[in-house]
């Protein structure tokens, strides 16, 4: 299948040939004609699987006519939680729409207000913002949002991890109540739902995240390693296995900058990024990082989401994050869009809860590498994964004495006679 059939515009379809682009991702396919139709939306993709295209070519299209622009004003919204996130998007609204009159910016924090404000004096039809610096335009009436028709709530779990629920209510507090409203979102928590059930009005819902031709392509594997003996790990790696280019993910900015020192003292190039650095520092670095100049990076989790670079070839959890969405988030650098890569941790005894929850969610153990080189005093007990599953099995079994079980409906799993049970949602607060 072409784009052609997805009833996007000449232009639009023009700029995708251009880039290479012929054949649409499965939450293309889904989301798009939903989109053009002007139908709210609820997206549930994994990194890698085209979603920010999904709604960025419906909106241009929906947005290509000539229309006056009015100072401070603007027509979609689109709302992501990393300052790296919203360039890139705007990076590839300005690619998609190269042939048709639409403009657009990046509204970020880290950089000086007056030129965004110049931006919005002069008018602008899309606006890609993190919450923070939308809000603190919006207070000093730099912008106004009584034009707004689709609002964009894009990595919406990521904007709940980290803290933006107030501001997200008080921005949708401001908006239009008769707008087209579209999220995305790489996991559907609790959280996640309790977001879509104010933004959202009789959604198109579509879920990809369980799309498995994109998985088996990222090789997943962990050496366990001593804690103390990480930095010489990760420099025997990258020289004897001629790494060319590696993702690395850090607990700290503080550990982020020690690993640099310690890798350029064995001749080893690498730079760090995190949310300590300036908004041109950390645009440089990434820049630097996706033509090659750079090929160790070393980031915090803040800039996750903003790092999209075809063909990456591996992502290192030099530390196991405490959330195990924020594991698979990382890994989904690599792999994209139908690229293989691999997915390296170095594993130490401190870390192991957090591969256990790791390989639950995965519902798999992963590789262990043993490295001559670097023997273990604290070694890793064993996977429990498969103890995990034996007792759980073993749990089903057991039945009381005397009470025959109640046949169950196979449509709801509830116990016939009886209505299906309902979810509490609660609050979306954690």
């Amino acid at each position: 299948m072409t784009f052609r059939p997805l009833g996007l515009s000449a232009p639009i379809l023009q700029a995708l040939e251009e880039k290479g682009y012929s054949t649409p991702t499965e939450i293309q396919r889904k989301a798009i004609p939903a989109i053009l139709e002007g139908r709210d939306v609820i997206a549930t993709a994994q990194t890698g699987t085209g979603k920010t295209a999904a709604f960025v070519l419906p909106i241009l299209d929906m947005l290509s006519g000539k229309r006056e622009r009015r100072p401070k004003r603007f027509r979609a919204l689109i709302l992501v939680p990393t300052r790296e996130l919203a360039m890139q998007v705007e990076d590839n609204v300005r690619q998609y729409g190269k042939h048709l009159a639409v403009t657009s910016m990046a509204m970020v924090g880290g950089v000086d207000l007056e030129p965004q404000k110049q931006q919005l004096i002069e008018g602008v039809d899309i606006v890609v913002a993190t919450p923070g610096r939308l809000l603190d335009l919006a207070r000093q009436r730099a912008l106004h949002f009584d034009e707004l028709e689709v609002l964009v709530l894009d990595e919406a779990d990521r904007m709940l991890d980290m803290g933006f629920i107030d501001d997200l209510e008080k921005i949708i507090a401001r908006l239009p109540t008769r707008r087209q409203s579209l999220l995305f979102s790489a996991t559907m928590s609790r959280q996640v739902r309790s977001l879509a059930d104010i933004v959202v009005e009789f959604p198109f819902e579509v879920s990809v995240a369980g799309n498995k031709k994109t998985a088996p392509k990222i090789s997943q594997w962990l050496i366990a390693v001593d804690k103390h003996n990480k930095s010489a790990l990760l420099s025997h790696l990258v020289t004897e296995r001629n790494w060319t280019q590696a993702l690395i993910f850090i607990r700290t900015q503080h550990g982020a900058a020690k690993l640099v020192s310690q890798l350029e003292k064995r001749g080893i190039k690498a730079e760090a990024i995190h949310g300590g650095k300036s908004q041109a520092s950390r645009s440089k670095i990434l820049a630097d990082f996706k033509s090659g100049e750079i090929n160790i990076l070393i980031a915090t989790g803040v800039a996750a989401r903003g790092i999209d670079i075809d063909e990456l070839e591996r992502v290192v959890n030099y530390d196991l994050p405490d959330d195990v969405d924020e594991y698979i988030h990382r890994i989904g650098r690599t792999g994209r869009a139908g690229s293989s890569g691999e997915a390296v941790s170095l594993v130490s005894k401190d870390d192991f809860k957090r591969l256990c929850a790791v390989e639950r969610r995965l519902g798999k153990i992963i590789e262990r590498v043993t490295i001559d080189e670097f023997p273990v005093v604290k070694d890793l007990p064993a996977s429990n994964l498969n103890f995990s599953a034996k007792r759980g099995a073993a749990k089903k079994t057991v039945k009381k004495a005397g009470r025959p079980e109640k046949p169950t409906s196979p449509a709801t799993g509830s116990p016939s006679g009886s209505p299906p049970r309902k979810t509490p949602w609660g609050s979306i607060k954690k």
